[in-house]
């Protein structure tokens, strides 16, 4: 919750807390008079002022620190941005002597791709079909020159 909002809540009760303080000392004061027969000089009459002023005056501290809330300025959330750092991947390079026409299509894509890219786009890039392309990721996968990492519904191909 912002600020400003919680500033409002807190405001609302201290008001609803100061009329409940004013009309439970007026129905207190009504139930003195009647009761006490020695008039105003009844010590009750000082007991009533003086806890109506100590009631009021934490009414009016909620109620400080409800507007100090609604009109404070708000900090500003930290926003931390992840910073990439150039890492050297060094790979050993691939044989393509070992690999079919298919395979070094797709090995070739992936070096494009500086090393990485995701199974749909090499899909898409490739101009293969998805049961293709899986196919041969299978046999780059079991030669060890790639391999898949899962990331949510897709794949993540890495030359090793």
């Amino acid at each position: 919750m912002k600020n400003k909002n919680v500033g409002f809540l807190i405001s609302g009760i201290a008001i609803v807390i100061g009329f409940i303080v004013l009309i439970f000392n007026l129905g207190l004061r009504k139930v003195v008079a009647s009761s006490c027969t020695m008039g105003t000089t009844c010590s009750m009459y000082s007991t009533i002022i003086i806890q109506t002023y100590v009631s009021l005056a934490i009414a009016a501290l909620i109620l400080v620190i409800g507007l100090f809330l609604i009109f404070s300025k708000e900090e500003k959330e930290i926003v931390f941005k992840k910073i990439k750092e150039k890492v050297e991947v060094r790979r050993k390079p691939v044989d393509y002597s070992k690999l079919d026409k298919e395979e070094k299509v797709l090995v070739k894509v992936i070096e494009d791709a500086e090393g990485s890219i995701f199974q749909a786009d090499l899909v898409d890039k490739s101009g293969f079909s998805k049961v293709k392309v899986t196919r041969i990721l299978d046999r780059l996968e079991g030669k060890q020159i790639i391999e898949r990492k899962r990331r949510g519904m897709t794949n993540i191909v890495l030359l090793r």
